[in-house]
């Protein structure tokens, strides 16, 4: 059976990116084990709650097959910082799967791993920021729901999320 290491912001998680894309990943006989920044109760955008007991430091990439991150407004302020970046790379240098949907390809981006790599990302008509963020490491943007670029899985937003799932559960 595949596992992956799923990490979520302590707050404002998008509830959706979480929930939906673990419920398809339990449907396609993966394991799924949750982190987060710190321990405790994460609390998601909407109210959504997850008991988090394990950090991301505490994550062996020898024990996973890939590494997920939900977006959601905590993401770039509790996920974007050296921690995610490390594992990111020590990910993608095993050759195994990341993940990242709605702002977090941004982490991807500031990890150093989206360069010449097609990828979406969350915008809207009034911010374009995050499409900023990876045309300044040379990812490749597209508009679609999920991109499957190698081993590099990204989602548009929350409504991918099932569709993200799938690509995850998919390699």
């Amino acid at each position: 059976m595949k596992k992956i290491a799923f990490i979520i912001a302590h707050k404002e998680f998008r509830d959706e990116e979480y929930f939906i894309t673990k419920e398809v990943l339990e449907n396609n006989d993966v394991i799924v084990d949750t982190y987060s920044d710190e321990k405790g109760l994460a609390i998601g955008r909407f109210g959504g709650e997850v008991t988090v007991n394990h950090v991301m430091e505490d994550i062996d990439v020898n024990k996973y097959d890939g590494l997920v991150f939900a977006g959601g407004s905590g993401a770039l302020e509790c996920l974007d910082y050296e921690v995610s970046y490390g594992l990111i790379n020590s990910f993608i240098n095993n050759g195994k799967v990341v993940a990242a949907i709605c702002i977090s390809p941004v982490i991807l981006a500031h990890a150093g791993v989206l360069s010449g790599k097609k990828a979406t990302v969350w915008s809207s008509s009034m911010d374009k920021t995050a499409i900023k963020e990876l045309g300044k490491v040379g990812a490749i943007y597209s508009d679609e729901s999920v991109i499957v670029d190698g081993k590099i899985i990204t989602g548009r937003d929350y409504e991918a999320s099932a569709l993200f799932g799938s690509a995850i559960a998919g390699l």
